[in-house]
């Protein structure tokens, strides 16, 4: 049992940032609150729609960047800040071209254009520059300023004033 004791409650505008070292249950805990695995025991209750940035991205790899994001554009009509994410060069550059930070970056554009007030972050800064960790950061921090959450699963140190933290070895059995 990963997560035995642990109760977790985040409102509007707060975020937490998860550690602990590899294998601890990090991205089983983010994949617990998307809903994409069942607990145990216990419960997870969320209240509004669930944003999730994990290792795949989900864009299409033979699409250019721009079709790929045009897809969940279709589905999520907010604009993504592609300018701001360093992306707006790309648009015509297949997804399967694209670096590690820059994927991490287009899908951070699908992730701010759903909308979606609750995000699950699961390493978010891998494979991040200097530069786009500072976006991240900054993204993060506007959308719990606007109130919605975010739980950050991260080996990485996130720059967050007011973020809790969640050491899941307080928990291990």
């Amino acid at each position: 049992m990963l997560f035995a004791g642990l109760s977790l409650a985040l409102g509007s505008g707060e975020a937490c940032q998860v550690v602990g070292p590899n294998g601890m249950g990090k991205s089983s805990l983010i994949r617990l609150l998307a809903g994409l695995l069942r607990p145990l025991a216990g419960s997870v209750e969320r209240h509004g729609m669930v944003g999730l940035l994990d290792e795949r991205p989900a864009l299409d790899d033979h699409q250019p960047l721009g079709n790929a994001l045009a897809f969940w554009h279709e589905l999520d009509p907010a604009s993504a800040p592609l300018d701001r994410l360093g992306l707006a060069d790309l648009t015509d550059v297949p997804v399967r071209y694209l670096s590690t930070g820059q994927r991490k970056r287009a899908a951070l554009a699908r992730l701010v254009g759903q909308q979606a007030p609750i995000w699950l972050l699961d390493e978010p800064l891998n494979g991040l520059d200097t530069k786009g960790v500072a976006t991240v950061e900054a993204l993060v921090a506007e959308h719990c300023a606007a109130g919605g959450l975010a739980v950050i699963a991260s080996h990485q140190p996130f720059a967050m004033a007011g973020m809790r933290p969640l050491d899941l070895a307080h928990f291990a059995r």
